[in-house]
């Protein structure tokens, strides 16, 4: 083997041999897969777990599952879950500080009285629209536990050589690179998440992943607080400059540690905290689900995306949800009432960003039991457009605009929600799921790169004279596109010959099974109310003549 191939063995895949287990493992009798599988699989099909863990299990899945697959999900929780909740956290950081280090010393020490923070934005859009989707393309070639923590590496390298700043300009290379660098990592952990949970499963951590943003600003709003009161000066450096010090030194170490706690996917993956009997359970446990292993991508494949509703169907609430958070205009608007201390503007918004994290598990709780998700994206649409709403009033009494702050943040699960959304519906194509992310991404930074300076120029602040008023109608055409996405995906359901497995979700109706059954060992009928009937160990379901002769066809 030669050098080459070694190092492709190492950071890329084979399609060849992930096919052909795919294969021998969804081919694996059910009754043989209890025995070889035992030590993931419950046999005890009468289980009743205990009235505490029904109690906890309102709250956590985990406690009502039986014993050996709650040690299985645990974890994944302990080595996936937490591992992406803490990359996305220090990114989040690592982001979010500029607008704390604005308001803490930096626009005095650097003389920055003009457009500069918005433009610390917008270069760092720039950056995500170029980086996003060509990451998420080399994720196709490339292990996301190789490439993922590289990157990592690189902006908390990037966040510690602005502490050296000496004016803006230096800034704006470092936040450009940064945007480059840090667009993998939002798509790709909801990538490698989608791939490893059930929809029971998912939402609640898609939302938990997601709040490391909510966590993150509280943490800023704490970090910036303390550096401001207890090192501010130390060594002849002002508290701002130690702020990106601490965020860079914090987020080395998590980056490293990436290279070992990324799974990749369950297809392939080759950590050391798995077993190899553990990886082929993985496989078979998605596979039940009907989650499609990743495959390789082409012109042909990525033409056939593009032709469909299903980018669009995504991008257009995605988009809209993005360019709409107002979140960082809060503390502008508490620097100007000057009745607040530093200390104090950094860390009232962290009471919102806490509001976010509750409300954000509890309707991702409520969508995972109730296994939707439509009218829970729509609770959390009317959180944000009532808050915006009364901003865009703004004449309005003290304690209704300090409410009206807030009332976003309760409406933040919007974006974990869709992810889950979107990783279920897309669930036939892993590459599709990934790259609908990361073109979101790309879109939304386009537009956040001249958005704020328009809707929300740092000379007219706090008081906007368009800001608020534009995004509460945005909101409006961003409910309309969740309700476009809902009627998209029950027509695809018709239109391609798919039924609902035993998650509710759309499968081919050749990967239809019941507890690893095949469907298509059944008995077939036509019958004169235009439905064909289908019997798998018992159960009968169908689907109209028009969708299996569509199936058959192909």
């Amino acid at each position: 083997m030669t050098w080459l191939e070694k190092l492709n063995n190492w950071i890329g895949y084979n399609r060849e041999y992930e096919a052909q287990r795919l294969a021998e493992l969804v081919a694996i009798p059910p009754d043989e897969r209890l025995v070889r599988f035992a030590d993931f699989i419950d046999s005890e099909t009468d289980f009743k777990p205990s009235k505490a863990n029904m109690f906890f299990g309102q709250f956590w899945d985990t406690f009502k599952k039986p014993p050996k697959e709650r040690n299985y999900v645990q974890k994944l929780d302990l080595c996936i879950l937490i591992y992406s909740l803490l990359s996305f956290l220090v990114k989040t950081l690592d982001n979010s500080n500029v607008s704390n280090a604005y308001v803490s010393g930096m626009k005095e020490d650097l003389h920055l009285y003009g457009q500069e923070r918005n433009l610390f934005t917008t270069f760092f859009n720039v950056g995500s629209i170029i980086g996003a989707v060509p990451s998420q393309m080399i994720l196709n070639r490339i292990r996301p536990s190789v490439w993922i923590p590289s990157c990592e590496v690189s902006w908390s390298i990037m966040v510690m050589v602005i502490a050296s700043t000496k004016g803006a300009k230096l800034i704006y290379v470092m936040r450009f690179l940064m945007g480059i660098t840090e667009a993998v990592a939002y798509p790709g952990f909801a990538l490698v998440l989608g791939s490893w949970y059930r929809p029971d499963e998912l939402a609640k951590r898609m939302t938990i992943y997601d709040g490391a943003w909510a966590i993150a600003n509280m943490f800023s709003g704490y970090i910036q607080a303390g550096v401001y009161t207890s090192m501010n000066g130390l060594g002849g450096l002002a508290g701002w400059r130690w702020l990106f010090i601490i965020d860079g030194l914090i987020g080395l170490p998590i980056a490293i540690l990436g290279y070992f706690a990324i799974p990749d996917f369950p297809i392939n993956t080759r950590v050391k905290w798995m077993s190899q009997t553990q990886r082929d359970y993985s496989v078979i446990r998605m596979a039940e689900v009907g989650r499609k292993p990743p495959r390789k991508l082409t012109p042909k494949r990525l033409g056939q995306m593009m032709k469909s509703w299903r980018p669009y169907g995504f991008i257009w609430p995605y988009i809209l949800f993005n360019i709409c958070d107002t979140s960082s205009y809060w503390n502008l608007w508490l620097k100007s009432l000057n009745i607040y201390t530093v200390q104090q503007i950094n860390l009232i918004p962290t009471a919102g960003y806490a509001c976010g994290l509750v409300s954000g598990y509890l309707i991702a709780n409520l969508s995972d039991r109730a296994g939707k998700r439509f009218p829970f994206l729509m609770l959390a649409v009317f959180f944000n457009f009532l808050g915006n709403l009364l901003l865009a009033i703004w004449n309005i009494p003290f304690g209704v605009k300090m409410f009206a702050f807030f009332l976003p943040e309760i409406g933040y699960p919007l974006w974990g929600l869709m992810l889950t959304w979107s990783a279920e519906t897309f669930q036939d194509d892993t590459e599709l799921r990934g790259l609908v992310v990361a073109l979101g991404g790309t879109l939304s930074s386009a537009m956040g790169a001249w958005f704020p300076l328009v809707a929300f120029p740092t000379p007219q602040a706090p008081d906007y004279k368009l800001g608020y008023k534009l995004v509460t109608g945005l909101i409006v055409l961003e409910a309309l596109g969740i309700v476009f996405f809902l009627i998209m995906s029950k027509r695809e359901l018709k239109t391609r010959g798919k039924v609902l497995n035993k998650f509710g979700l759309a499968v081919d109706i050749e990967d239809y099974t019941d507890n690893g059954t095949d469907v298509m060992s059944l008995e077939m009928d036509n019958d004169e109310g235009g439905t064909r009937n289908y019997r798998s160990k018992g159960e009968d379901f169908e689907v109209t003549v028009k969708d299996v002769v569509a199936y058959e066809k192909t």
